[in-house]
């Protein structure tokens, strides 16, 4: 009879999700309110087409495009500089986490912009269904992004303080927060702005 045994290799073993578990559970709960999000918009817009047309027509899709790479450019520094403070570069990972919310900035800043630029033209949360759901989605996701922010600078500080030299999940706690802000986004815009 041939001798059957188990090949464990130490890759296999050492394999976690990054950061810590509590995240996790806090990501997919954000993951599941963004999903009925979107299947709202969705369902709603089936029952409501030409009005999506017509908003989705006021909608500045350059300006979404700005936050597309913004948020990307972001969510890449910050994967860069997780990288560098786990080889023990913490200054480089500092300017990376400055850049990473600079890049997060941007994005803000557009998005306030826009916000102006629909208020202007007399539209706000209550001109129509179309609008109600924009705001509301869009709006909840910029509250994300800002507590995204305030993650980035407190992990930059405690990096800048010596931290994260023992241990780096909590960096990778934050870093995967923040890359759940950009998935979000990366499937809002084409939802909301294009399709």
């Amino acid at each position: 009879m041939a001798n059957l045994s188990l090949v464990v290799s130490p890759k296999s073993i050492n394999k976690r999700l990054p950061g810590d578990l509590a995240m996790w559970f806090f990501i997919l709960a954000e993951l599941t309110v963004f999903s009925l999000f979107f299947i709202a918009f969705a369902v709603t817009e089936q029952f409501n087409v030409e009005m999506f047309i017509a908003g989705k027509s006021m909608l500045h899709t350059f300006a979404g495009l700005i936050n597309t790479l913004a948020l990307i450019t972001s969510s890449f520094l910050v994967v860069l500089s997780l990288k560098s403070v786990s080889v023990g570069k913490s200054q480089q990972s500092v300017y990376l986490l400055i850049l990473s919310i600079l890049a997060a900035c941007v994005y803000m800043a557009t998005k306030l912009w826009e916000y102006n630029q629909l208020f202007v033209m007399g539209i706000d949360i209550e001109t129509n269904t179309f609008f109600t759901l924009y705001f509301l989605i869009t709006g909840f996701h910029f509250l994300h992004v800002l507590l995204g922010i305030v993650i980035l600078i407190c992990i930059a500080v405690n990096v800048k303080n010596g931290g994260y030299k023992e241990s780096i999940t909590g960096f990778e706690a934050g870093a995967s927060y923040w890359h759940m802000v950009d998935l979000v986004w990366i499937i809002l815009f084409p939802l909301i702005y294009i399709l």
